[in-house]
């Protein structure tokens, strides 16, 4: 599925992107100016400069359409189209320069999300899924691995801004992967994670807290790829939640066995004074 292929939303969506891209990859020369929205949330000039942009775009293509973005209000519309958009997911790492972070598009028609795009511009790689249309990186089709096992898969995580004060901060679910797998990677872009899930670069991503701009984009391209994408409970994917387990499938029902069990003690865990190890690696 070349970009030539793709259906007109998905065009625009990926012409943003890429226009975004450029954008926040050129702020990178300069000095970054952030402030905090939360404890630990950050926003900076070039989420407000990049969703500024993508904004204008959308609505010159479809007027009439539903935006929810990060950064802004809803933009009121009169169709059954609504765009979602991450305008930089990965603020923490840009903000320190670190080369992880993204751009993500996704639109949802008649309640069920149609399309995403996840863009890393640093690595000038599109990630792109129309539903029923599989899913392409830089145009070529992706799939997801054949991993069978968990301790021979590699999966990623997030934590909550509000991790200190939460009750479900998910480190409880940290600890009991830790024992189970091969590695943990905690990259601080949810969307990318999802989209490295869907390319065969994870076998596996959980998280929960999210926002459905966190989510929308990556969950549909790793469903195209042919990856199993659900909630906590192991049911049906709904982007609108908060939470979201991704994989390659094989390992899906070890990943929610081990999520629903994170209220239970952890055999052979660390203490409380001890470091979690290979989790920050």
């Amino acid at each position: 599925m070349g970009t030539r292929g793709l259906n007109d939303t998905t065009r625009v969506a990926v012409a943003a992107a890429r226009q975004a891209g450029a954008v926040l990859k050129d702020g990178l020369s300069r000095p970054i100016e952030a402030s905090l929205k939360g404890r630990r949330e950050v926003v900076t000039t070039m989420d407000r400069a990049s969703e500024e942009l993508i904004l204008r775009s959308i609505r010159e293509a479809y007027p009439d359409d539903l935006i929810v973005a990060e950064e802004s209000a809803p933009e009121p519309g009169e169709s059954d189209r609504v765009w979602i958009v991450d305008p930089l997911d990965g603020t923490n790492n840009y903000a320190h320069r670190y080369p992880f972070f993204s751009i993500a598009i996704a639109v949802e028609e008649l309640g069920q999300v149609a399309s995403g795009v996840v863009y890393d511009p640093l690595r000038d790689e599109l990630f792109v899924a129309e539903r029923g249309r599989g899913a392409t990186l830089n145009g070529a089709e992706i799939r997801v691995t054949s991993a069978g096992d968990l301790d021979e898969a590699l999966v990623a995580t997030g934590f909550p801004y509000d991790r200190s004060d939460a009750t479900e901060n998910n480190l409880a679910n940290l600890n009991r992967f830790i024992l189970a797998v091969r590695g943990i990677r905690r990259g601080g872009s949810a969307e990318l994670d999802l989209a490295y899930v869907a390319a065969g670069r994870l076998d596996g991503f959980w998280e929960g807290g999210l926002k459905m701009w966190d989510v929308s984009a990556g969950g549909i391209i790793v469903r195209e790829a042919a990856g199993t994408v659900t909630n906590f409970e192991g049911e049906g994917w709904d982007h609108r939640r908060s939470d979201i387990v991704a994989s390659n499938g094989h390992i899906h029902d070890e990943m929610i066995a081990i999520i629903g069990a994170a209220d239970q003690p952890v055999a052979g865990a660390a203490g409380p004074g001890a470091r979690a190890g290979g989790a920050g690696r």
